[in-house]
């Protein structure tokens, strides 16, 4: 059981640049896949989508990189070699029109205008493509690792709740038990209403037999099955969000069935228990995978 919530970094220093790789998770109904990469590495997102979607099933996930190029690499320094050519044939023929002495050297030339150019170094994503998806790869570790210790927190969360939900399924099926044989008897009393009226109060209670609509055996079984089939469920290693999400209807259809059978403050107070249980995993179901 992993979390939908969860964070993960790496970086990968390269010869050209630094690269910082941050993914993030948080809760959504599926995998909603939220990517920005550098203009120098956008012809590798969908690569790098696939690989989120290879882990990820559900969630929304935020992934950032941040590329900083190396001192020293980012910037080179051009010679306009023609330019240079144009001065030097010109110092010459000044030298040898005027006669002029002295040595020409490089003294000469650092400040004449445009003769050196500083430009930026086209980032080479090719070089650096093994470089960034070690970042990501390590990132999306990370992130699995942070939902993986966050994951085993809600199950140990829902196992609590389950442990409460099975008690009390074992509650209600001994209140089953109890009434059964006053259902028996109010069943019998209620197909004939004359003989109810001459049976004596401490046997017949008109009010019982009104409001209670019938054994509720079969339901507390579903109960207890679905319960059973919820703590299998949790202990799975694969998405299971949903299916708990799907499972917890049919636990609240069976306490809503059986409260409505049998309307009695014993039997009603457990129901509203049981949903108070159901209503906590169903919280912790928001934010699993």
């Amino acid at each position: 059981m992993k979390s939908m919530t969860g964070y993960g970094e790496a970086s990968h220093q390269g010869k050209n640049a630094k690269i910082t790789v941050q993914v993030r998770s948080l809760n959504h109904r599926h995998l909603d896949l939220q990517l920005r990469v550098p203009r120098e590495y956008l012809g590798f997102e969908e690569e790098i989508r696939k690989s989120l979607r290879e882990t990820v099933s559900r969630g929304r996930i935020d992934l950032f990189i941040n590329r900083t190029a190396t001192p020293g690499y980012a910037r080179e320094v051009e010679l306009d070699e023609d330019l240079l050519g144009k001065y030097l044939k010109a110092i010459q023929r000044a030298k040898n029109k005027f006669d002029l002495a002295g040595e020409i050297n490089v003294a000469n030339f650092a400040s004449i205008p445009d003769l050196l150019r500083v430009r930026d170094v086209e980032a080479n994503a090719g070089s650096e493509k093994e470089g960034l998806f070690a970042a990501v790869r390590s990132a999306i570790q990370k992130l699995e690792q942070s939902r993986t210790r966050e994951g085993r927190q809600l199950k140990a969360d829902m196992q609590s709740q389950l442990r409460h939900l099975k008690k009390i399924a074992a509650d209600l099926e001994k209140q089953a038990a109890h009434l059964a044989p006053r259902l028996e008897k109010n069943s019998a009393v209620s197909k004939n209403a004359e003989a109810a009226a001459r049976m004596p109060n401490e046997e017949f209670d008109p009010g019982n037999w009104v409001v209670l609509k019938g054994d509720v055996h079969e339901e507390v079984v579903r109960l207890k099955t679905h319960i059973a089939a919820l703590s299998r469920v949790i202990q799975e290693n694969e998405p299971v969000g949903k299916k708990i999400d799907f499972m917890l209807q049919e636990v609240q259809r069976e306490l809503n069935t059986i409260s409505s059978k049998i309307p009695l403050l014993p039997v009603v107070q457990l129901v509203l228990s049981g949903k108070e249980r159901v209503e906590k995993i169903r919280e912790q179901t928001q934010n699993i995978e």
